[in-house]
């Protein structure tokens, strides 16, 4: 696991749910974006956020342990959904995954489209390990 700093930036507002900064030393992980598709290829949860974003967080850690991480590990995650409505139900399924003490680095960005009109979030994720 990599130590991680969470500087707190003066003259920025706290983050809500996540960090402005993350720093730490090591190797670089990218994790390209996640949707809801099992091991089969199938969407999981179609219609529904919550499920979608149960899916993509457990591909995510999926993805993370090929690598030798953890989310121990994420400095950054980008979320691209199609309703900013469902960052709750995102958030919730993150959070079952990371330290909301020092959670990652993230940006949030409602879009009109994924690949698949199926696909109601897609998460990107950073990771640095030693």
């Amino acid at each position: 696991m990599t130590k991680l700093s969470f500087p707190r930036p003066d003259g920025v507002a706290p983050g809500n749910g996540y960090s402005h900064v993350v720093t730490g030393p090591g190797q670089w992980v990218a994790i390209a974006g996640q949707v809801a598709l099992d091991a089969d290829g199938k969407f999981v949860g179609v219609g529904d956020p919550a499920a979608q974003a149960r899916q993509v967080f457990a591909n995510l850690d999926a993805c993370l342990k090929a690598a030798g991480a953890t989310f121990a590990d994420v400095v950054k995650m980008t979320y691209f959904v199609t309703d900013i409505a469902y960052l709750p139900a995102i958030r919730a399924a993150r959070d079952a995954y990371v330290d909301t003490a020092n959670p990652p680095a993230g940006t949030a960005v409602q879009v009109v489209a994924l690949f698949s009109p199926d696909a109601l979030l897609e998460v990107e994720a950073y990771a640095v390990i030693n």
